[in-house]
């Protein structure tokens, strides 16, 4: 194991499959470094930050939580949690496996709510280029992903969004990926099996090869 922890994150849209990958992460990392990673979500992972993603996920009519301030209260959380777990960890040198990271407000408040000159200024302010070894994007069809997610149960503001928001958001996921090589897709459209075997994959490689 090296010195240095390593971050690894689980993105897609909803209904990707992202929980049941993150256990299949959890597990190959733990194989592969002798200990178990430490776990986060966002937005949330810390006391503070579990508070502003119960503003950003409760929709209130009587007032409505403006995308602006949606974005702000994402980037708010996100920077404890980098400032108070994520950083801290993986300067003990443990690996940290995360559900969900910068990549979501770039697809969702970027790419979705058309908010990208405000996200990235509040990207590059907030993180000062610090980001993911490795992420697995879980690519999904959007009808397809809000089909899976209603039979999980009642959605929630940001999933009831309308379905142009969605596929803006995935346009946006596949941009970024194209242009990175540290994220990985997965066809999530797939059969959990080969999804997971596919994860399996392509993770073990890049293991291997670090």
């Amino acid at each position: 194991m090296s010195q240095k922890g390593k971050f690894v994150v689980i993105e897609g849209l909803e209904g990707a499959g992202k929980s049941s990958a993150i256990e299949l992460v959890h597990s190959i990392i733990e194989q592969h470094t002798g200990q178990a990673p430490v776990c986060t979500r966002e937005p949330g992972g810390t006391p503070l930050a579990e508070k502003m993603r119960d503003l950003v996920k409760i929709a209130d009519e009587s007032d409505p939580l403006c995308d602006e301030a949606e974005c702000l209260l994402f980037y708010a959380a996100r920077t404890q949690l980098i400032a108070n777990v994520i950083k801290p960890t993986l300067a003990e040198g443990q690996w940290v496996l995360g559900d969900r990271h910068n990549l979501s407000s770039l697809a969702y408040q970027g790419g979705g709510r058309g908010l990208m000159p405000l996200v990235k200024a509040i990207s590059d302010a907030s993180l000062q280029g610090f980001k993911p070894d490795l992420t697995l994007y879980l690519d999904i069809e959007p009808s397809l992903g809000l089909q899976r997610a209603s039979a999980r149960g009642e959605l929630d503001r940001i999933e009831q969004q309308h379905i142009a928001f969605f596929q803006r958001a995935r346009a946006t996921f596949l941009q970024y990926a194209a242009e990175d090589e540290s994220i990985i897709v997965i066809d999530a459209s797939q059969t959990m099996e080969k999804v997971h075997q596919d994860i399996r994959q392509k993770l073990t490689q890049q293991l291997v090869n670090e």
